[in-house]
């Protein structure tokens, strides 16, 4: 038997690379934000944050979802250069 969540029960936070090193996360829909120099202490703050955040909630979000996002910039041009030497 498989578990159901419900969207109440996660919390989603956006994970980027940090322009000064390290990462920063925003939680989708509320007012969370944090960051760490690594992976282990953005999860650390993570944790901290959406419990400071949900403290005083009757319902509190029972997961905690890190969605990592890298951004990359492909130009077209060179893509398709790349497809037509194959």
């Amino acid at each position: 038997m498989r578990a159901v969540y419900t969207a109440s029960m996660e919390l989603i936070f956006e994970v980027r690379d940090a322009d000064e090193g390290g990462f920063y996360a925003r939680a989708l829909g509320h007012s969370i934000f944090t960051q760490g120099e690594t992976w282990d202490e953005l999860r650390a703050n993570v944790v901290e944050a959406a419990s400071l955040h949900f403290e005083e909630d009757a319902v509190r979000p029972r997961l905690v979802q890190l969605h990592y996002v890298k951004d990359e910039l492909i130009p077209l041009e060179a893509a398709n250069a790349l497809v037509s030497c194959l």
